[in-house]
């Protein structure tokens, strides 16, 4: 409709940002609205657009970003109280692409401090938008809750051990985390380096493939960026489901995990049978526990590494949570970080074997949405204990250990109204894959066109 003249890009961000001045006042996603920065974007879209010079499907559309990723001259904290000051010189590369793109950046969403679990007392805690009493979903919590309240049209976020996957299934909409390496993390602050993910969120798959095929492709200021170009995902998506091997594992799928959520998982394997897919038993290996003791080691100690400038020079300015999670990293030897690594290794070559005897693995996709107290957001590691007992790690930590795509998508709502979500865990390099087997369950459902009354 931009492209065809029937919307305004100018009107369209105005009517956004009213939007977000209304409804963000209670739901809490933006850290930092940039309006003028929109609205400058939205009359150069527009300007080029009336003169024949449209870039593409982004341009003159609005988004946001995780406040981690690096905006010239606009404040990025990436939840740290230490950072509430900070303002780059420069635009991450996939803000630069985005902009290329010609889209709109409304502002910067909200997240977990640094990225992992707990907030910052001085920062706000996004609202889930289907019901208040739920968690919003981990640190990609802000780019959640403003993809499902309509506060953008889409969003990146990041995913370290799940936080595209968890929100996007807390928040009832579309997570996609590429490949390591598809997507550039020049410009975006780190947690963990060799599992830090970044990655679109959005309400359909073809939205979060738009953007994919946007930020995608090699940064020669990243040296972890693969040289592969990137995907054309779009043209794919029609290609139907006929003798696409899907592999399922019930009883990884089904332990601890809730009967509601196993039922909606089921009915989306029989869509997928329907529309001409083989369902395939397999066996993915690892619990929740054996990974936890693989990942915690890694992460806490490449987190020290990426705080080395600020702690524990600058211990007392960290919120409880990720105070201690910092203090963890500092206990784990070299040693000790060297085997946790060889461990992922050996965890990695049996999953990838897993992953090369079939299309897709279809599993949840962090499990179920759970109701969590806002006061037990801010506390320490032991407040945030019940979190995590809540949380299925085992169906997110397996592609950010091996680097691996994997789309997660509603499949269903809860007795409760909340959304349900399923996992297509694919190959490296298999967004495209993937985003046709999404593309395919959507087009025969409904699921993920139901949004919050907001």
């Amino acid at each position: 409709m931009i492209e065809a003249r029937k919307i305004s890009p100018v009107e369209l961000t105005k009517a956004m940002l009213d939007r977000i001045e209304i409804v963000d006042s209670v739901l809490k996603s933006y850290a930092t609205v940039t309006s003028e920065r929109a609205l400058a974007s939205a009359r150069k879209a527009e300007q080029e657009i009336t003169a024949g010079n449209y870039r593409g499907i982004l341009h003159g559309v609005p988004i946001a970003v995780k406040d981690l990723c690096y905006t010239q001259g606009i404040r990025t904290m990436g939840g740290l109280g230490l950072l509430r000051d900070f303002v780059p010189d420069y635009d991450a590369t996939v803000v630069s692409r985005l902009e290329e793109a010609g889209a709109v950046l409304l502002g910067k969403l909200n997240l977990t401090e640094g990225a992992m679990a707990g907030y910052h007392p001085d920062f706000d805690i996004p609202i889930n938008p289907w019901d208040e009493s739920y968690w919003p979903g981990a640190s990609s919590s802000g780019p959640g809750v403003a993809v499902a309240a309509g506060l953008c049209f889409a969003a990146l976020g990041t995913d370290t051990g799940g936080s595209i996957r968890v929100p996007s299934m807390a928040n009832g909409i579309v997570g996609l985390k590429p490949t390591y390496g598809r997507v550039s993390r020049y410009g975006v602050l780190t947690l963990g380096e060799t599992l830090d993910h970044v990655g679109p969120m959005a309400r359909s798959t073809v939205d979060a493939a738009i953007v994919l095929e946007t930020i995608a492709g090699y940064d020669k200021h990243d040296a972890t960026s693969l040289r592969e170009v990137a995907p054309k995902i779009l043209p794919e998506l029609s290609s139907g489901m006929k003798g696409m091997r899907i592999g399922f594992d019930r009883t990884y799928s089904s332990v601890g995990t809730d009967a509601g959520l196993v039922a909606a998982i089921d009915e989306a394997l029989s869509v997928l049978q329907d529309l001409g897919a083989d369902i395939v038993d397999i066996k993915v290996p690892g619990d929740a526990a054996s990974l936890a003791d693989i990942f915690f080691p890694i992460c806490t100690r490449e987190a020290l590494n990426a705080h080395a400038a600020t702690y524990p020079s600058r211990a007392d300015e960290y919120g409880p949570f990720f105070r201690d999670f910092l203090e963890l990293g500092a206990s784990v030897s070299d040693e000790q970080y060297a085997a946790a690594s060889e461990k992922r290794r050996e965890y990695v070559r049996r999953f990838n074997a897993v992953l090369e005897s079939v299309d897709a693995i279809v599993c949840p996709s962090g499990g179920l949405n759970f109701r969590v107290p806002q006061e037990m957001q801010y506390g320490n590691a032991s407040d945030l204990q019940p979190l995590f007992d809540a949380l299925q790690i085992q169906f997110t930590i397996p592609a950010n250990f091996a680097g691996t795509p994997t789309l997660t998508i509603p499949c269903g709502f809860s007795d409760e109204g909340m959304p349900y979500a399923v996992q297509f865990m694919g190959r490296r390099l298999s967004e495209s894959l993937l985003c046709r087997i999404g593309h395919n369950y959507e087009s025969a459902t409904a699921w993920h066109n139901r949004h919050p009354a907001i």
